[in-house]
């Protein structure tokens, strides 16, 4: 039994990983602003604790129940995402900020406050996206979003070699489109090729025995080569 913190977990895979989790016997930490969804679920596994992830001071709740209930995290997967689809030029300096609170920033801070409970073969999974990726196809009005999402990967590298004494493994995920409600809210009527069930499937045995394997990788989960 392992002790997992998966941000963004109301919904898409964020919510069917809390559940695979749950399922397969581990304990789960799910971390959102809307409870409601897994709530509704009501798995004796899972604890729902609703977080502002851009907000610092809300963070401080994670660090909390960790220290009061587990004292240790094998698994933190930092799937939280925010997605603004705009023209560069009407992309704002707030518009940016939003994106990188919750893309970049929230994962850093998330990554800091749990790293006194992260220990000897844990695993720390961040999921990016193939728009981060340097030389893959780029989409217009995503500059914000996929400038945030390859600024964790360099990020993952660093903490690799950081901790590498450790023994605490730092891996990135770039994906490629996933039938999510943020994909179909950035880009209605887009059909993508793989349900958020699906990469859940992935995600959950990646992180479980990824770090086996990998350390500071960024492995690309796309079936298009762009």
């Amino acid at each position: 039994m392992k002790n997992v913190v998966i941000t963004g977990t109301s919904r898409g895979i964020g919510f069917e990983l809390a559940k695979q989790f749950a399922e397969e016997g581990h304990n789960v930490l799910a971390i959102s602003r809307n409870t409601q969804p897994l709530e509704k679920v009501n798995h004796k596994n899972i604890k729902v604790i609703s977080v502002d992830i851009s907000n610092t001071d809300d963070l401080q709740k994670v660090k909390d129940f960790v220290d009061t209930n587990w004292k240790k995290v094998d698994i933190l997967i930092n799937n939280a995402g925010k997605l603004v689809n705009k023209p560069f030029t009407d992309l704002t300096s707030q518009d940016f900020l939003e994106v990188y609170k919750v893309n970049v920033f929230a994962v850093v801070e998330t990554i800091q406050i749990l790293i006194p409970f992260l220990s000897k073969g844990s695993h720390v999974v961040t999921v990016s996206s193939m728009g981060g990726i340097q030389g893959s196809m780029k989409f217009p009005g995503l500059a914000a979003y996929s400038s945030a999402k390859g600024a964790v990967i360099t990020l993952s590298e660093l903490l690799a070699e950081e901790y590498k004494e450790q023994q605490i493994a730092f891996n990135v995920l770039a994906l490629g489109a996933v039938q999510t409600e943020m994909l179909e809210e950035a880009f209605p009527g887009y059909e993508a090729p793989l349900s958020a069930k699906e990469m859940a499937d992935y995600l959950f045995n990646f992180a479980t025995t990824g770090n086996k394997f990998y350390n500071g990788k960024v492995l690309q989960v796309s079936s298009s080569t762009p």
